[in-house]
């Protein structure tokens, strides 16, 4: 891209908008209500900015403002939004049967994500019998650094952008870098030897899983789908010998149907 045409598309860029979805953002599942300066330390907005973005969405009903607590909880014209995403979603209607039949088989929890940022937000779970499984609401985020999902997904993004999501986590990581990235890079590796990767313990402790990649037809996009469970329940001998091809096996059939007309 010339100079030139890199500035005509900044100019297309609307921050303001931009910011109202950060702002937007801010509200995740279990959060509760939050405050302009919750907000703002989660954005990273100042705080003035994010007193009008607040009062804007709030005008518009994105927002609604609860007086006695002075904080804002998000309005059903979102919810609107997301559930029109998730009816449009067809791989959630493909893979929810063999997710379930793999959950049962397993009694653990199979889930389905996309990349947001930094994260992986779930769009789909399917759980097994047991009251021990993995249950985790549709909309949640985990890192992409520290889980299957996460690490599935890096393993199959072109170089480039994979080295700007790395760059993002180095710079949000109050760990060892060193040691995150050699983890991360092992995932990769294992995904490209046996088709999944396995990390156990790192999001949460004692919980393991398995993540596989699930690229949508003509490279037009990338998933993650995993099995996890409690270390309890599940060893490593069986996410390893069991659990993860099963799970290869079924995301290969769901991007096959995904290629049919």
């Amino acid at each position: 891209m010339t100079k030139k045409s890199a500035t005509k598309e900044k100019r297309k860029f609307v921050s303001a908008l931009a910011r109202g979805l950060d702002v937007l953002r801010a509200f995740q599942p279990g959060s509760g209500p939050l405050g302009n300066h919750e907000i703002a330390e989660f954005t990273g907005l100042p705080k003035p900015t994010v007193s009008r973005l607040t009062y804007t969405l709030m005008q518009i009903g994105y927002l609604n403002h609860i007086g006695r607590l002075g904080k804002y909880e998000l309005g059903t014209p979102v919810l609107a939004l997301g559930y029109a995403v998730l009816s449009n979603m067809q791989v959630r209607q493909l893979a929810h049967s063999r997710m379930q039949e793999l959950a049962n088989h397993a009694d653990a929890s199979v889930a389905l994500a996309v990349r947001d940022r930094l994260s992986m937000l779930y769009v789909h779970n399917c759980v097994g019998y047991s009251t021990l499984a993995l249950r985790i609401e549709i909309g949640s985020r985990v890192p992409i650094a520290m889980t299957s999902l996460g690490r599935a997904m890096l393993a199959v993004l072109p170089d480039a952008e994979r080295d700007y999501l790395m760059d993002g986590i180095k710079a949000r990581s109050k760990d060892d870098w060193n040691k995150l990235k050699r983890r991360i890079e092992g995932c990769i590796r294992q995904v490209e030897k046996r088709g999944f990767c396995l990390v156990d313990g790192e999001w949460r402790p004692h919980v393991r899983a398995v993540g596989v990649p699930l690229i949508f037809p003509d490279n037009s996009g990338v998933m993650a789908i995993n099995c996890a469970g409690p270390s309890v329940k599940i060893s490593i001998e069986q996410l390893e010998e069991d659990l993860g091809p099963r799970l290869v096996h079924l995301a290969r059939e769901v991007e096959s149907m995904m290629m049919r007309p």
